[in-house]
């Protein structure tokens, strides 16, 4: 083996590409077979014409925008739009982690690959993401703004772009890589979450929405006088962004503008490092991948023997109360199911800032109590839809004990209406305490919507995670195998109930009853109890009709 070739273009290496070519072709077309695998297909062309066209969008606003500042010499604001990229490309690949499938690479660990090879993959799989695909179009629509604008600027612009384009494509695989090895260990996973909420709720502290109410005369005037104050800071911020990707990338440009091609090659020099660094970092990671680093959340002996004596709160009252216990403990140990549920009860305080006008004691929104609460429980699409995403391989002994499945379900349905109730309440007093508390009908019929969203949501969830489930990995953010099929119908849904909610209070408002609303509801209401009835009867023969396909799923998707 020692005079084998083993470079990222050798022979061998050549033949391991064009074999996992074949193999993902092969799972494509083999997927097609299935009305689930071409529903599935069908709705990831629909999601990424859609986000291309957005992309688009954007691309072609960024193109513009920086014509417009280069022939304007506008150098202070152009860093602007490098920034918005930067944190659109590296930001946003968290939040929809979740919602997209992804090729775990870990896997080609199990054969001789080099590893020149593997992380020559990882990052070539990394240029399919949405939003590498939308940044690269942003730089490039950039590019050509600014060669329109100043033509002997195009080889500098290309150069610095270029190099941009590679650090954003290497940072977000590097983010990725590190934060699957953070939160790989509950310990980690733990002090993570923890410091997220707490930069999340003090991020709150800089809303304006929290700071005292006056007229917009008054708060330009302190605005004012507070960048008077902090000038400085934001000269050292702005000294500071300089030295960063975003603002080398201006800065090569600008000095190339005025006529000073080496301290453009300088900053253009800087940028290389910064590339040389991330790849160094990312490199850091897949090689402790290479070597057999598999960290996973088992706890040690000593915690394994304590957890061994320990018993479960609700032992020996029945399998419904059982799986209810189950379902608490596997959501604290879930980091993307707790982050779901509470950036958007934490945004909350945000949103209903929207809604204020005239201070705090102008009038208010009268719809944005349920606005607020609908947006909070947009956290529970995850836990609605796809309930049976945390079982994993113990699917199986759902199938082989005398459990019911209809009672499995009707456990979950019970924990997450709980849990519902919790969140939506907590919800609508951070609204209230924003807000005001509004009128009664308000309350009571904000209180019967979602009396009709919640068997909804119940209902059509427990079709969807019977039908279209997707394994939840709970301490990986970048290796989950979401479904863009699922995602595409829960969101049909919840659109549906929100037609139907305007639709309600638009004709009450029309006839000038708003109390009507109510009793509208509650029928509704009654109709979907009644539906989410029937679901449960019928959910013994759903699961075992596709029984095969969810252990399939939720077993062998790793």
């Amino acid at each position: 083996m020692a005079g084998i070739d083993n470079g990222i273009f050798s022979a061998a290496a050549r033949v391991q590409y064009g074999a996992l070519l074949a193999l993902r072709w092969n799972i494509f077309r083999n997927a097609l077979r299935s009305k689930r695998g071409a529903f599935e297909f069908g709705a990831r062309i629909f999601s990424y014409v859609y986000l291309v066209l957005i992309g688009l969008a954007i691309s072609i606003g960024a193109g513009v925008g920086a014509y417009f500042l280069i022939d304007s010499r506008a150098w202070g604001v152009f860093p602007i739009v490098l920034w918005a990229i930067f944190g659109l490309w590296q930001i946003v690949p968290i939040f929809l982690a979740s919602f997209q499938e992804q090729f775990d690479l870990s896997i080609l660990l199990r054969f001789p690959v080099s590893l020149g090879a593997y992380s020559l993959l990882y990052v070539v799989f990394g240029l399919v993401d949405l939003t590498t695909i939308i940044g690269s179009m942003c730089c490039l629509s950039i590019w050509v703004g600014i060669t329109v604008a100043r033509p002997e600027l195009f080889g500098y612009a290309a150069a610095a772009l270029g190099l941009f384009v590679l650090f954003n494509i290497l940072l977000a695989r590097a983010v990725f890589a590190w934060i699957d090895r953070w939160l790989s260990q509950r310990k980690t996973r733990e002090i993570v979450m923890a410091v997220f909420f707490l930069l999340m709720i003090g991020m709150q502290l800089l809303n304006p929405a929290l700071r005292s109410h006056k007229d917009y005369a008054d708060q330009a005037r302190q605005f004012r006088q507070t960048g008077v104050q902090f000038r400085h800071w934001l000269n050292a911020t702005n000294a500071t962004q300089r030295t960063l990707p975003p603002g080398l990338v201006v800065e090569e440009i600008r000095l190339a503008a005025n006529g000073q091609p080496i301290a453009a090659l300088e900053s253009l020099g800087a940028l290389g490092i910064y590339l040389l660094a991330t790849g160094g970092l990312l490199i850091l990671r897949l090689r402790s991948e290479y070597r057999g680093e598999n960290l996973g959340s088992a706890p040690r002996r000593t915690q394994q023997q304590k957890s061994s004596e320990s018993r479960w709160l609700l032992e020996g009252s029945g399998p419904i109360s059982a799986v209810i216990e189950k379902e608490l403990r596997g959501l604290l140990r879930t980091l993307p199911m707790i982050y779901g549920l509470g950036a958007p009860l934490v945004m909350v305080l945000i949103l209903s800032g929207v809604f204020l006008r005239h201070g705090a004691s102008g009038p208010v929104f009268p719809l944005a109590l349920p606005l607020c609460i609908l947006y909070a429980q947009l956290g529970f699409t995850a836990l609605f839809f796809n309930n049976m995403g945390t079982e994993g391989a113990g699917i199986q002994l759902y199938f082989l004990s005398p459990t019911p499945i209809r009672s499995v379900l009707l456990a979950k349905n019970i924990f997450h209406s709980l849990l519902y109730a919790v969140v939506v309440t907590l919800a609508g007093c951070a609204a209230c305490l924003r807000l005001g508390v509004p009128d009664n009908v308000v309350l009571a019929a904000t209180a019967a919507w979602l009396l009709f969203m919640l068997p909804c949501n119940l209902a059509a969830g427990n079709v969807l995670s019977l039908t279209m489930p997707y394994k939840i990995n709970p301490g990986r953010i970048g290796k989950q195998r979401g479904s863009q099929a699922s995602a595409m119908v829960s969101l049909l849904v919840q659109a549906l109930e929100l037609g139907v909610g305007a639709l309600v209070f638009g004709l009450c408002r029309l006839f000038e009853n708003p109390w009507l609303s109510v009793p509208i509801f509650l029928v509704l209401a009654a109709g979907a109890v009644y539906g989410w009835l029937r679901v449960l009867g019928n959910a013994e023969n759903l699961a075992y009709r596709r029984r095969d396909a969810l252990v399939e799923v939720l077993v062998k998707a790793e």
